[in-house]
């Protein structure tokens, strides 16, 4: 039924609310792969989580693991510097080890980024899933429901994240997981502004044709909210979905940088960071691996959630083309413009063969008729 009307909908109704079925799914892919800095980033996120999956894997090809201790690879001389050039890289520790402890760094960097991507990725599933229900709760439930609930969103959204995260893992036994503590405080307090969307798109989702219809078919209100609007809601919430996992990424690397995150021995790239500010003289590696693999995740996954945007939303699409600006015009006016030359110069040629042809076949018919004058005379 919603398939139906969806095809008869007014065409001023917002394109976020059509249902994407397999042409959609291709339209989304064709305007995906036309966004080639999309697809870099999404090539670096398919290898980052690769990375991340096959951490154990690539630690055991090393030989090595993250928490092993190597006190002969450190020089206590001169205060736990690594032992031989370029942080102790060498074949048995492929990216040298940490200063003072002497662990090896490739096998943290990998495993940190297991860390990092896995906490970032369920605080990011615990957002989306309170924003939704709350979102969809308070746009169809009565209102005052509406009310209490966008006032209760309204003081979720004005709380500090970093100071309320703090508050909050400082707080807890340091024997309950840090990783799953980490994700779920970030999740719990951070989910307001997807509950906001949620609700604005439902109020405009359920006003359609295909809702009304549902409504009318006797269906109740949570069938109606699972069956329509739910389909409708998927661009925008996998959209900032995309968006949110970067600042997730960034807001657990500052957690665990200011100590209140991922704690020892586990490994983490805000960890890292935390031990490393004081090497990055001595062992600069140290500083500048977990810190590029930061950098490059969140740029990463920030360029990609631009692209996904865009694929999804084709008014974007349409408003960056438009908005490219005059280099665009000018270019299409000089192709229009040769376009007109080239049809110009094609007429005149034709239009003087077309006079020579004429001229021609005028002279030989005033030759044979001057022939035939004369003859007859």
């Amino acid at each position: 039924m919603s398939d139906i009307l969806l095809a008869s909908q007014a065409p001023g109704a917002t394109d976020l609310s059509v249902v994407p079925g397999a042409s959609g799914a291709r339209q989304f892919w064709r305007r995906l792969r036309a966004r080639r800095a999309a697809l870099v980033a999404a090539a670096v996120v398919a290898l980052l989580v690769l990375v991340a999956l096959a951490a154990p894997l690539l630690t055991a090809i090393e030989g090595q693991d993250p928490t092993t201790y190597h006190p002969d690879l450190i020089d206590s001389a001169r205060g736990g510097v690594p032992v031989g050039p370029f942080g102790g890289m060498s074949g048995d520790h492929w990216l040298g080890v940490e200063p003072q402890t002497g662990r090896d760094l490739f096998a943290r960097l990998v495993h940190g980024a297991r860390v990092s991507l896995g906490v970032a990725l369920a605080a990011t599933v615990v957002q989306i899933a309170l924003g939704v229900l709350v979102g969809v709760a308070a746009a169809l439930g009565t209102r005052w429901v509406d009310q209490l609930l966008s006032r209760f969103t309204d003081i979720i959204v004005a709380l500090p994240l970093m100071i309320m995260s703090l508050a909050l893992l400082a707080i807890v036994p340091s024997g309950f997981p840090r990783p799953v503590l980490v994700a779920g405080v970030i999740g719990l307090i951070a989910w307001g502004n997807i509950a906001k969307i949620v609700r604005a798109q439902t109020l405009t989702v359920k006003g359609l044709d295909h809702v009304a219809a549902a409504r009318l078919s006797g269906w109740g209100t949570w069938r109606i909210a699972r069956r329509e609007l739910l389909p409708g809601l998927a661009a925008p919430v996998i959209t900032y979905a995309a968006i949110l996992i970067p600042s997730n990424i960034s807001v657990e690397a500052a957690l665990s940088f200011l100590g209140v995150g991922v704690q020892p021995p586990t490994p983490s790239w805000g960890q890292m960071l935390t031990a490393a500010d004081v090497w990055y003289q001595a062992a600069p590696q140290y500083l500048l691996l977990p810190a590029g693999a930061l950098f490059v995740t969140v740029l990463a996954l920030t360029v990609l959630g631009d692209g996904v945007r865009t694929a999804l939303d084709p008014r974007a699409a349409s408003r960056l083309t438009v908005g490219t600006g005059r280099r665009r015009e000018a270019r299409a006016a000089k192709v229009n413009r040769a376009a007109k030359a080239a049809k110009a110069a094609k007429a005149n040629r034709a239009g003087r063969a077309g006079t020579a042809g004429t001229a021609d076949r005028a002279g030989r018919h005033g030759t044979r008729d001057t022939a035939d004058r004369g003859g007859g005379s």
